[in-house]
């Protein structure tokens, strides 16, 4: 890591009195300059304890919004304005208007990698992580509506045994490893476990040794005996794995499961940012009121 862009960084910091977040899937310096890294809600929540009066998140723009909801005392800034969440631009509020107007009874479920305006319209949001404990709080009778990842309401959904009106979002890094993919670093790497996200496809999720969030899967592999794992996830993810785990061996599932959104934030950029503290997320307070409520209620259902 350059030490003169560090030692800039690092000084701007405590001009600003700021926190700097990190999500799993950004680049490995962005990591290690951080001062928490983790998954988006999780770092939204911590940013909120903090007394920082500065959120320099680094990550897409659902997570600074999330986190803006969750401190609006707080200026939350991105060093890219440009990393966006193709996922969370698949359903917009009109096209999910029309399809509660269709199931006026369904109780809205929404992953939290949405935009703030979607969860504004939801009455439950999940994590990877709690999807299946928030949706099972849910009665067997009452319609769901999932969105917007396909792929994870179609895990929550199995692990239930209950349909779910599934959104057909999806997201495109998770969404290229295929079966064949995992077939390939299986064969190459005999001993190694497979661990992924549920977000991959259904096909791929069947292949796994064992299924989490990115939280779930540093726990497993850290906890696990076994020294070699093939990860299915954004290949970011790797590097928090590596370093709290010297002793063992992490392979990607595929060499393409890479976040271009996520890499665009980069050290340069948190510096320009903290510099000028330009790219502040503003949500308006009645969006950031109603997109709370959701979330507030997803922390009741699983007693967070």
């Amino acid at each position: 890591m350059p030490s003169e862009l560090t030692d800039r960084i690092n000084q701007l910091k405590t001009e600003r009195k700021a926190v700097i977040l990190a999500h799993n899937y950004t680049r490995g310096e962005v990591q290690d300059i951080a001062d928490y890294v983790g998954d988006s809600l999780g770092l939204s929540q911590t940013a909120a304890s903090t007394d920082a009066e500065v959120i320099v998140f680094c990550g897409v723009h659902f997570m600074a919004e999330t986190a803006a909801i969750l401190s609006p005392d707080k200026r939350v800034i991105m060093p890219d304005h440009h990393a966006g969440c193709p996922m969370a631009d698949m359903v917009t509020p009109r096209e999910l208007a029309e399809l509660k107007k269709q199931h006026p009874e369904a109780i809205v479920v929404t992953y939290v990698n949405s935009t703030v305006e979607i969860k504004a319209m939801t009455d439950l949001c999940c994590t990877s992580a709690n999807a299946v404990e928030v949706v099972r709080a849910i009665p067997d009778n009452q319609e769901v509506i999932f969105v917007p990842d396909r792929n994870l309401g179609s895990y929550v959904a199995t692990q239930l045994g209950r349909k779910l009106i599934l959104w057909n979002g999806f997201c495109p890094t998770h969404e290229r490893i295929f079966p064949e993919h995992v077939e390939l670093e299986k064969e190459k790497h005999p001993e190694a476990l497979f661990v992924a996200h549920p977000e991959c496809r259904p096909a791929v999720l069947e292949m796994a040794d064992h299924i989490a969030s990115t939280t779930g899967i540093l726990r497993y592999c850290h906890e696990n005996p076994a020294t070699e794992f093939i990860i299915g996830t954004e290949i970011g993810l790797l590097h928090r794995l590596r370093i709290e785990n010297p002793g063992k061996k992490f392979y990607p599932a595929s060499p393409v499961s890479d976040c271009p959104n996520m890499k665009l934030i980069t050290l340069e950029k948190i510096a320009w940012c903290l510099e000028d503290l330009s790219g502040e997320i503003k949500v308006p307070e009645e969006t950031a009121r109603a997109a709370r409520r959701p979330i507030e209620r997803m922390l009741e259902v699983t007693g967070a």
